[in-house]
């Protein structure tokens, strides 16, 4: 499965996300200037962003670039469409 495979890397990014998440909270707290704010939720915005392409990415490869089961196959590429549909919301 490629989060277990790309675990670390995953990890990595959540981490960062994370962080990215705690300077914005302390900017607020701190009354900062709102260019700052906004910088940095963009900075989260593309985090998670780049967050979700590498398991979408690691998702189509395993499930359905890879997978020999043709219905299985239509079964992932259903789950994947909803996903992406919901994260395009």
């Amino acid at each position: 499965m490629h989060t277990i495979k790309d675990k670390a890397k995953l990890l990595t990014r959540v981490r960062r996300i994370q962080g990215q998440a705690g300077a914005l909270e302390k900017l607020l707290a701190e009354d900062q200037d709102c260019t700052a704010v906004l910088q940095q939720i963009a900075a989260i915005r593309g985090a998670v962003n780049g967050l979700m392409a590498a398991v979408i990415e690691g998702h189509l490869v395993d499930h359905l670039v890879e997978e020999s089961d043709g219905d299985k196959r239509q079964q992932e590429a259903a789950v994947m469409l909803q996903v992406i549909k919901s994260y395009l919301k």
